[in-house]
């Protein structure tokens, strides 16, 4: 799964808000909720947030595998 959890914590560090860039950075509210709810964005996306953050991918973006959970039938 996909995660945009650095995203948040890159601002929060930054001590930029969400309406900073809505407001001043051209950034829609759209995408902010997409990231807020792990949804898909585009490559250039990232790209772009990360020349507005001045930072790396991992800042914005991170991989975590799921858990599969497994039946009991499964198990054996």
């Amino acid at each position: 799964m996909i995660t945009y959890e650095p995203f948040f914590k890159t601002l929060r560090e930054k001590k930029i808000s969400t309406y900073h860039l809505i407001t001043y950075c051209n950034v829609s509210r759209g995408l902010i909720d997409r990231l807020k709810h792990d949804r898909p964005i585009t490559t250039v996306t990232l790209n772009d947030l990360c020349k507005l953050l001045e930072c790396n991918i991992s800042d914005v973006i991170e991989f975590r595998p799921d858990i599969l959970i497994q039946t009991p039938e499964e198990k054996k």
